[in-house]
């Protein structure tokens, strides 16, 4: 380090400016007059001398081409690519023998050990390997309500609803139409499943008429709408 002595020309470190050294203040203390002939103490570790280089100049010159490195290091670094939407979906999976239909309506009780409390799900399964283009309907008389509507793929189940008891009015008569079909290939036409059924309320209140099954990890009700190209439920 060079050691400063009264007349040199020094500049801060920090910050832009600096003058000559007029002066010291005990052992850590210069005092830099400016061009204006102020006086300012600073701690010697916080300034430098320059010799004959004008201070102001070589601090700016110095920030300038600190600023510069930094811009150039920015542009040297190759952008992150910008986030892209998944749109791969892998096929689904097909299985043996599910090429003939098999479809079901399940109520699953929300928690089977309060069924006194509880509330329910239901759920159409396709157990198949076809598309299911589906359309659930409950009525009254001759007046029907869609309840929901959709396309189920192959070997899939899917949520249609939540309710309590004070619906089950509402779901006693009830209707699904299916039509099958598989993409990207071809297939053997399935008929056109129109399947209405009369649900039993009073079983939401017994226990036993939820089994345990293979679609669910808990026990459910469940209607077969056909099986293994059956319709076991026909108008």
């Amino acid at each position: 380090m060079i050691e400063m002595k009264i007349g040199d020309k020094v500049r801060f470190l920090n910050e832009i400016g600096g003058g000559r050294v007029a002066g010291f203040q005990g052992k850590n203390i210069v005092l830099v007059e400016d061009e204006d002939g102020f006086q300012v103490p600073m701690l010697s570790t916080e300034v430098v001398v320059v010799g004959d280089e004008d201070y102001a100049t070589s601090h700016l010159v110095e920030v300038k081409q600190e600023a510069k490195s930094k811009r150039l290091e920015a542009d040297d670094e190759e952008p992150e690519p910008e986030a892209k939407p998944v749109t791969f979906k892998a096929k689904p999976m097909e299985r043996r023998g599910g090429d003939r239909l098999s479809a079901y309506l399940a109520f699953v009780p929300i928690d089977a050990k309060e069924l006194s409390q509880s509330r329910f799900e239901s759920y159409l399964v396709n157990d198949s390997n076809y598309y299911l283009r589906y359309v659930y309907m409950t009525g009254e008389n001759n007046a029907w309500t869609v309840r929901a509507e959709g396309e189920l793929e192959p070997n899939t189940k899917e949520f249609i609803e939540e309710f309590g008891r004070e619906d089950l009015n509402a779901l006693e008569h009830c209707c699904v139409q299916m039509m099958a079909y598989k993409r990207e290939k071809t297939f053997l036409m399935k008929p056109t499943v129109n399947a209405q059924l009369n649900v039993d309320t009073v079983k939401f209140y017994k226990l036993h008429a939820f089994r345990e099954n293979d679609f669910f990890e808990q026990p459910a009700l469940i209607y077969t709408l056909i099986e293994n190209d059956v319709q076991k439920i026909k108008l």
